[in-house]
């Protein structure tokens, strides 16, 4: 096994704490590049909890009432047109910002939110940004049972294949559960997901012996953080945070480890002093343009398969490297035994170490 692959038999159930360890790929991004920026614009608006979908409770999810509560049975009206707010203004906003910077994007889309927006999926059908999946619903799919979620894959390529011309390459469910890779893979179609937040890098996992690619993504440089009890207060702490994090990576890869950096964005959070802090950003990537590869999912998915092809075993007779030997077979520094005070020093053969 190479270091970053998963051998388990189920990419949830297995779960891999080892990645990549110390000796991280070199990714090689394009041109050289220090770092590859991803930005990714979450469009879920329409397809959150809310009776008038047929759920039992309001959502409470995300918004900007932090702490909200669930109304079982009833219509909490001031969340729903906190999520209309994105599919009105704040998807414009967003999209505008990065047709004007000329920035390609990868959008979640709810397959659900497409369909309740047809304005939005015709702009997205003309642009040139990337698609990806992010479910049919967005739900918490713990205790959503395999043949329904596997039906709510199926419909949701079936609606970005009818409104937007073809199907998905990526998908990211973002509240998944242990089946969910299992379902992904199964179906077939797909080059990526990023159901996992566990590395700076993409790496294979193998899934029922198919290896799959898995792109990681981030609640860290979010602006999820906006609506999280400590998280960003202002747009300055939103720009500052983003800066530092592209900094140190530029940094790891002059270094010779170079990182991916994916950047979450939600359309109902795009207020107009939310997204003047990431036009600086945006910005901000371009005068460091030498160092930053800005990029869509699927496109470091098809430079993963080109660069950094699956081996999910290595061939007989490869040596390996010592260090990672080493690091594979620790159990923890070697230790001699505390002699009670008092005690006799026994007497030790050095040929075989046995006490005698």
């Amino acid at each position: 096994m190479e270091p970053h692959e998963n051998d388990g038999k189920s990419c949830y159930g297995g779960r891999d704490l080892k990645g990549y360890g110390g000796s991280p790929p070199n990714p090689m991004w394009p041109k050289n590049a220090k770092v590859a920026v991803n930005f990714v614009i979450n469009y879920e608006e329409g397809a959150e909890k809310c009776l008038l979908h047929g759920d039992n409770e309001s959502e409470k999810l995300l918004s900007d009432i932090v702490g909200a509560a669930a109304y079982e049975g009833q219509r909490h009206v001031n969340m729903e047109s906190l999520y209309d707010y994105g599919g009105r203004a704040g998807f414009w906003r967003l999209y505008n910002l990065f047709e004007k910077k000329k920035m390609p994007a990868t959008i979640f889309a709810v397959g659900m939110a497409l369909e309740r927006n047809p304005a939005v999926a015709y702009e997205l059908h003309q642009s040139s940004h990337e698609v990806a999946s992010h479910g049919y619903r967005w739900i918490d799919y713990q205790n959503v049972d395999e043949e329904t979620q596997r039906a709510h894959i199926k419909k949701t390529i079936e609606i970005h294949e009818k409104l937007l011309g073809k199907r998905p390459a990526g998908f990211y469910q973002g509240k998944p559960n242990e089946d969910t890779r299992r379902l992904v893979v199964e179906e077939g179609g797909f080059k990526y997901d990023s159901d996992s937040y566990a590395d700076d890098l993409p790496y294979w996992s193998l899934e029922h012996d198919r290896p799959h690619l898995v792109i990681p993504y981030s609640l860290s440089e979010n602006d999820m953080r906006f609506v999280a009890p400590n998280g960003f207060s202002n747009g300055t702490d939103f720009f500052t945070h983003l800066k530092s994090t592209l900094l140190y990576l530029i940094d790891e890869g002059k270094q010779g480890s170079p990182k991916m950096m994916s950047v979450g964005l939600h359309c109902r959070l795009a207020r107009p002093g939310y997204a003047a802090a990431l036009s600086e950003f945006m910005d901000f990537c371009v005068s460091h343009r030498r160092d930053v590869w800005v990029c869509t999912r699927e496109q470091i998915a098809d430079h993963w398969f080109n660069k950094h092809p699956p081996r999910m075993a290595a061939p007989p007779g490869t040596p390996k490297s010592p260090q990672n030997d080493a690091r594979e077979t620790w159990t923890g520094p070697k230790t001699t035994p505390t002699k009670p005070v008092g005690e006799e020093e026994s007497e030790v053969d050095e040929a075989d170490g046995d006490i005698i």
